[in-house]
């Protein structure tokens, strides 16, 4: 069977639809065996793809190939990832949340009041 890569990749649930599956594939976000590649490039087993997932990336090795986008069960079984991949993640998840507690963000929005003052200490 063969399956383009921006099907095969909406097919694993990795983008909602196969049209933002092949932009992103197009636009080189996508590596294909460490290759940008075209969203009609062939699909083959134990290829490795690095697909953007949020602020992160996502080292998958092609276990299966379906050109059916199915449950997200069945879905998860067309692939793995790497250890790699995921110890990268981990760590990456980590240092946001360190980063995030040295600049940290106010309960609310100011109100107009608060915002004049912000102004009137900033052209000062």
């Amino acid at each position: 069977m063969s399956v383009r890569l921006d099907k095969y990749l909406w097919a694993c649930r990795f983008y909602k639809t196969r049209s933002l599956s092949r932009s992103v594939v197009a636009s080189g976000k996508v590596k294909y065996n460490g290759q940008a590649c075209k969203p009609s490039k062939i699909v083959e087993l134990g290829a490795v793809i690095r697909v953007p997932a949020g602020f992160d990336y996502k080292e998958v090795v092609v276990k299966s190939i379906s050109d059916q986008r199915g449950k997200s069960e069945v879905a998860q079984t067309l692939y793995e990832e790497t250890p790699k991949s995921i110890e990268q993640r981990l760590k990456d998840q980590e240092a946001r949340k360190l980063s995030a507690f040295h600049s940290p963000r106010p309960d609310q929005k100011p109100s107009k009041k608060q915002r004049r003052e912000l102004i009137k200490l900033k052209v000062q």
